[in-house]
């Protein structure tokens, strides 16, 4: 049987939360978090950064591995703020069906 992907998610999203307070001298993800939101926020900017070289670079390996570290590290970063991957798919479920076009125009009215 093939796992779901949001079931992997879930999963990893509460093994990262399940960090928050570990000891940060034995936890990578507790010493992230122990940094803050700048150090959050520069390793999502750095692992984006890759995952665009490894696109232009078109190593499909490396896109795949690239992306992983993005998704992780922006799951630490939904952890710091206490949503999870489940917060991020109901917004997609909510945008399903409207076109691209559409939202960028109804998220300008809002804002």
């Amino acid at each position: 049987m093939t796992e779901r992907s949001d079931d992997t998610l879930a999963r990893l999203a509460a093994t990262v939360a399940s960090r928050r307070g570990a000891d940060p001298d034995t936890s990578y993800v507790a010493r992230l978090l122990h940094k803050g939101e700048d150090a959050i926020l520069k390793k999502i900017g750095e692992e984006a950064t890759e995952t665009v070289m490894a696109a232009k670079d078109g190593d499909a390996g490396r896109i795949v591995s690239e992306t992983a570290d993005l998704w992780f590290h922006c799951l630490v970063m939904l952890a710091h703020y206490n949503l999870t991957p489940a917060d991020v798919l109901a917004e997609l479920v909510r945008r399903e069906g409207t076109s691209g076009i559409d939202e960028k125009a109804l998220r300008k009215q809002r804002d």
